[in-house]
């Protein structure tokens, strides 16, 4: 995937200007950031969806030219899904075979067998007949990455796949993906869990309408990098071999109001 000279955004304002970026095939990258800092319409613009003003992206050799090129899966936020829609878990899956069911108006029975076998491949076939709206954050998620993966993607995109979910599944999600990339799949996921990347990822990338850095995140995760990709104080700290991540105590001190400041100076010492 690359990335040459990029400028995109909407309407009026641009998200990132003149951006270069080379992913090679069979990476498992992470792309962090804040809020608001353009990872999710990066992924939009690998995907087709948005458009660009200047540059030009490809995928697998393939120009991107506003549409979403063969051999690329996506796996949204859980959060922005419609849970009104009734519909089953295998109804969902089977959605990801509409660009190979041709003129059929029904999925063929090869088509149900491929989408069981990665039901059962992820730990929920026994959830196949059941509403989509009925299963957990965590087992919602696995279906969105089973309807990507039934059309054998190259490459798969992954918008937070770890929000919303406990601490296990998301550890869960993750070597799901370690897995489908030992297979050869290539994956790009955004993600705000540091600590998460820190441990499962080989790769990252820190972004912020820029790439601020990338490489391992045993080396690109530092105080120096995090702090000016998240704009904000960031605290690492290396104990054995792990990593950990968070805000500095004081990051946001200097937005208080000055009164509750004065009141937490003045209050006695417990």
């Amino acid at each position: 995937m690359r990335f040459g000279g990029v400028t995109s955004g909407y309407d009026d304002k641009i998200v990132f200007e003149g951006l270069d970026l080379s992913i090679p095939s069979g990476l498992y990258t992470g792309i962090v950031g804040p809020s608001g800092s353009g990872k999710t319409t990066l992924l939009k613009v690998i995907l087709g969806v948005v458009g660009t003003t200047a540059g030009s992206v490809a995928v697998g050799g393939q120009l991107v030219k506003g549409r979403t090129v063969r051999g690329v899966g996506y796996v949204p936020q859980v959060e922005t899904v419609n849970w009104n829609f009734p519909v089953t878990v295998e109804q969902v899956v089977l959605m990801g075979r509409h660009r190979e069911a041709g003129w059929l108006p029904w999925p063929s029975r090869e088509d149900r067998r491929i989408a069981l076998d990665l039901l059962d491949h992820l730990g929920i076939r026994q959830y196949a007949d059941r509403q989509i709206r009925a299963l957990s954050g965590g087992e919602q998620q696995r279906v969105f990455l089973a309807r990507a993966l039934i059309s054998r993607p190259r490459l798969l995109i992954l918008d937070e796949p770890t929000s919303g979910v406990d601490l296990k599944t998301q550890h869960h999600i993750l070597h799901l993906l370690s897995q489908l990339n030992r297979e050869g799949v290539t994956i790009i996921l955004t993600t705000h869990d540091l600590n998460s990347v820190a441990r499962h990822l080989p790769w990252v990338i820190c972004f912020n309408r820029q790439i601020i850095a990338q490489g391992d995140p045993q080396e690109v995760f530092t105080s120096e990098i995090l702090s000016r990709t998240y704009n904000s104080e960031m605290v690492v700290v290396r104990q054995e071999g792990l990593l950990l991540i968070a805000d500095s105590p004081d990051a946001g001190a200097h937005y208080a109001p000055r009164a509750a400041r004065q009141e937490a100076d003045d209050r006695d010492p417990v």
